[in-house]
């Protein structure tokens, strides 16, 4: 008696079983980890986003109760200016944040380097240590005081 063949044949098998246990991981780990940040340009969408809302719920004591309102509306539409254009400048090039986001920790790791180089400098010790008696400068020599009469 000849096998039954399967009903239904699934061309890439391999590929679909492999897909769905990398998104098991995948929401394995946000489980554990929290959702990772998105990309340069995505959290920066999200500061201006958080900022441009704090500017517009902002109060303004300065102003008084009279022109409050109207101040309110004046931040309201200089926030929604200034998010339209930048919003435009994501979209175009959401690389550029990418590069730029790399780009200072580059700077980072160099100025950490930088500080950590001149610190085991500064702790290093090249020579014995000084015997407290030992005098560093000729002026710390003790004198033969003069009386002054202030009188």
């Amino acid at each position: 008696m000849p096998a039954e063949a399967p009903s239904e044949v699934h061309a890439d098998a391999w590929a679909t079983a492999a897909a769905e246990d990398l998104e098991a991981e995948r929401a394995r780990r946000r489980a554990r980890h929290g959702t990772p940040p998105g990309s340069a340009a995505e959290e920066f969408r999200k500061l201006v986003d958080a900022v441009a809302g704090k500017l517009s719920d902002l109060q303004s004591p300065l102003l008084g109760a009279v022109a409050g309102p109207a101040a309110q509306q004046v931040v309201r539409q200089v926030v929604q200016q200034a998010k339209a254009a930048v919003e435009p400048v994501i979209e175009r090039n959401p690389d550029v944040f990418d590069h730029l986001a790399a780009a200072g920790s580059e700077l980072l790791a160099a100025y950490r380097s930088a500080v950590q180089d001149q610190e085991r400098r500064w702790t290093a010790r090249d020579t014995p240590p000084r015997d407290p008696g030992e005098r560093r400068d000729p002026g710390d020599e003790p004198g033969t005081g003069e009386r002054i009469d202030l009188d």
